[in-house]
């Protein structure tokens, strides 16, 4: 299987960039910036794509890759922060600019009919995404202007004449995000033009490979599953029994910080996988250990430490714990590929323990949701298991704000199932990636039968999204607002006040928590 590197300067959006590959038939990995000409040929790459960055690369801090990559003989794509690693390499200057670019910008394209640029081949005048507040001021010798902005001259550039047969180009935009309204025939250019890579990678042929990596790691050893019921757990618990069958043993904990009626709901839809699952009811232990708890960082690490007690304390003989990590947990919990910065940490990846006995095996973890869902339906998984919304590994622990109580937890419980079942009701559901209420530590004054009261504040959150990486808030209708709010204020005693949350990510997040 042909294959593209994608090395990680610590850019948000790196896993944008490889998600955007395999949306092309392509297969892709990430490895670090700083990755060897030597872990670079073992892996036998058709092109390398060097991502964006927060450092620059003139500063005392500036990150850069090992020169030598250039010279492997294969196309080499610079994005923002890689195009100025590309031209501080070949000569080239890099300075701040006067005027920095966030958001939408327009590039003209240098369309010369004598050297006409592959890599902008049928692409026009065109809106792009830029991230940026240095640029190429000096352009290093051998290398050409192909597209220009308003505030980058060189805001794209590739080797010519001498140096031509290098195959390197760079962009001082991202092609990654969907803003940019070319970005996937620019990757396409790049890696099924330039590179001449032939599409050949899909969910199946991902699931062969995974099966094949997950019987080398496991081997004869029995193996555990933490599975919740959400999509993701679901499929990884699927896929390795597929790979190993009997070998593997799930456990369902009930934390005490499920949706309404969550446990039997997910044993009933579980039995017909034929999955061997164990419910575990450790309720009391994950309330006692989260009382007067309100930090959410504190909760999530609580959270995931008491996860894998109660596993260890379920096992046998097991050696491995499955999880159905993501890409989107990875990057906003820790630094796996590159120096990107930490969001927040996530219950199964910042939250386990350093001295863990199980080592894990999570055959999702470059996988963005959609691309999970996929490889779902390719097991032959039921639609109403694959299309059910995100819930957070936490739980409600990070939906209830502040501390901690089986009242409050009640209360949210209540809420939140008449806030779905309205969306199921109406056809909404589907429409929104993503929906869920929260409960504020916050009270407010309120009027009920000319009595006053003084009870909380719950928040309603929608979001429309492909990936959990970025998401807008969903613009639900205000007649199916007010007819929840109206539901929750008068059948869940506790609440006198919804809102809506109106906030998109970034700069928010999905979750409050």
């Amino acid at each position: 299987m042909q294959s593209v590197l994608v090395l990680d300067f610590g850019s948000q959006y790196t896993q944008l960039i490889a998600r955007r590959i395999r949306e092309l038939g392509i297969y892709s990995e990430i490895l670090p910036y700083n990755a060897s000409p030597e872990t670079i040929r073992e892996h036998n790459p058709r092109a390398l794509i060097l991502s964006g960055g927060p450092t620059s690369v003139y500063g005392e801090s500036a990150i850069l890759p090992d020169g030598a990559i250039f010279s492997l003989g294969i196309p080499i794509l610079g994005i923002c922060y890689g195009l100025q690693a590309i031209a501080k390499h070949f000569g080239g200057e890099v300075a701040s600019s006067a005027k920095h670019e966030f958001g939408r910008s327009k590039i003209l394209v240098n369309h010369d009919n004598d050297h006409e640029s592959l890599l902008f081949r049928n692409i026009p005048d065109s809106d792009v995404w830029m991230s940026h507040g240095d640029k190429v001021t000096r352009l290093p010798e051998g290398f050409r202007i192909t597209a220009t902005s308003e505030n980058s001259e060189m805001c794209a550039i590739e080797s010519f004449g001498s140096k031509a047969a290098l195959k390197v180009y760079g962009l001082q935009f991202h092609p990654e995000v969907q803003h940019t309204l070319y970005g996937k025939q620019l990757l396409s250019n790049f890696l099924i033009d330039i590179a001449g890579i032939k599409p050949d990678w899909s969910s199946k042929s991902f699931i062969e490979h995974q099966i094949d990596e997950i019987r080398r790691k496991a081997g004869n050893e029995t193996v555990i599953c933490g599975i919740s019921g959400g999509v993701d757990s679901t499929v990884a618990a699927v896929l390795v029994s597929k790979a190993i069958g009997k070998q593997l043993h799930c456990v369902f904990v009930d934390n005490g910080l499920l949706r309404k009626n969550e446990a039997e709901k997910v044993m009933s839809f579980l039995k017909p996988l034929g999955l061997n699952v164990t419910l575990v009811d450790a309720t009391d232990m994950f309330l006692k250990r989260l009382k007067n708890i309100a930090s959410p960082e504190k909760k999530r690490k609580i959270i995931g430490r008491t996860f894998i007690q109660v596993f260890e304390e379920q096992m046998h003989d097991e050696k491995f714990l499955v999880q159905g990590t993501l890409y989107p947990d990875v990057i906003e919990s820790v630094s796996v590929k590159g120096p990107s910065e930490t969001i927040k940490s996530h219950h199964n990846v910042g939250g386990l323990p350093k001295r863990m006995k199980l080592k894990l095996i999570e055959p999702l973890r470059e996988l963005f949701k959609d691309e999970v869902r996929a490889v779902g339906r390719e097991l032959g998984m039921d639609e109403n298991i694959l299309m059910r919304h995100p819930f957070p590994g936490p739980g409600l622990a990070v939906r209830v704000l502040g501390s901690l109580t089986r009242e409050r937890l009640d209360i949210l419980r209540d809420a939140d199932q008449i806030f779905i079942d309205e969306l199921k009701s109406t056809g909404l559901y589907s429409q929104v990636w993503q929906a869920f209420a929260v409960l504020l530590p916050v009270q407010s004054v309120g009027v009920m039968g000319d009595k006053r009261t003084y009870e909380n504040v719950l928040a309603l959150r929608a979001v429309e999204s492909t990936d959990g990486m970025t998401a807008d808030w969903a613009p639900l209708p205000h007649d199916f607002l007010g007819r929840v709010s109206n539901r929750i204020i008068n059948e869940v005693r506790g609440i006198n006040r919804v809102a809506y949350d109106i906030s998109s990510k970034p700069p928010a997040t999905i979750e409050w928590e």
